[in-house]
């Protein structure tokens, strides 16, 4: 809430002064509040429902689907922010330094107390790290605006406004770039980046009494849950309970793959049922 409305006076305060590079901080800071939100909402949805009889999977998805929101959201303020910083550098627009000059120092403080609150002892989640960096982001975005209001001040330069605009927008691109790949191979169910599916395809031969390893697949089901399916042949006086044991304990310990579906067949099965599409 704090985030939230300081943004809304900030917001305010860069349309009243001119300032582009208080509008684009201001943006920035919607973004991630609102990025954030989305988040949350997702995973209370997600808990709230995901023992329902047609959601088999939950509503897990709700954070991927927020994720990739907020990464079309975040492209299209850093284009906005783009193009009316090259319309500035043709015509620019005289910025009164001292709001400004308030407005992000005012900014420093509330993106210190945010920093101060994230960086709690015990540990972070993905999620409160990946919001330390924003904070982080934010901080230096306030400094930027402050710098600029100084450079103003000090020489009459406006220019400079449009210059840190342009920088913090540049500095989004990238990131809603990365969040939209993420979000995208997750929707599309690809694997995870971090599990090259030839090595574990190697492992699970390797198993003792494994004589084949056919239908796998590995996708993730929302941010740090892993899941899998594979056949598993296994020889003819093999131990088909202790290759369901081996394997499940290869694919939690050894590749972070808690949820997965294993069928185990005798190597005398014929006509075994494969996905095809």
């Amino acid at each position: 809430m704090l985030v939230i409305g300081f943004m809304v006076v900030e917001f305010v305060v860069g349309v009243l002064t001119g300032s582009l590079a208080v509008v684009s901080d201001a943006g920035h800071m919607a973004a991630d509040a609102v990025g954030l939100g989305m988040a949350l909402a997702a995973a209370v949805a997600a808990g709230r429902y995901s023992d329902a009889d047609h959601q088999t999977f939950g509503l897990y998805r709700l954070e991927i689907l927020a994720a990739l929101a907020n990464a079309v959201l975040l492209l299209a303020l850093a284009g906005f922010i783009l193009w009316e910083g090259l319309q500035r550098f043709a015509d620019p627009r005289a910025v009164e330094p001292l709001p400004v000059a308030i407005i992000g120092a005012g900014g420093l403080v509330v993106n210190v107390a945010a920093w101060l609150i994230l960086r709690r002892p015990g540990g972070q989640s993905l999620n409160m790290a990946a919001a330390t960096v924003e904070v982080i982001a934010d901080l230096l975005a306030s400094i930027g605006v402050i710098t600029a209001a100084a450079v103003i001040a000090l020489t009459g330069w406006d220019e400079i406004d449009a210059v840190v605009a342009v920088a913090v927008a540049v500095y989004i691109v990238p990131r809603a770039l990365r969040l939209g790949r993420s979000a995208v191979r997750v929707l599309v169910q690809a694997a995870p980046d971090h599990i090259d599916v030839a090595e574990l395809r190697r492992h699970l031969e390797s198993l003792p009494d494994v004589v084949d390893v056919h239908d796998l697949h590995v996708w993730t089901l929302t941010s740090e849950m892993e899941v899998a399916s594979v056949h598993l042949t296994v020889a003819a006086d093999g131990d088909a309970h202790a290759v369901l044991d081996r394997a499940q304990r290869l694919l939690r310990e050894d590749f972070s793959v808690a949820h997965a579906t294993l069928q185990v067949e005798p190597e005398t099965h014929q006509n075994c049922i494969e996905a095809t599409w």
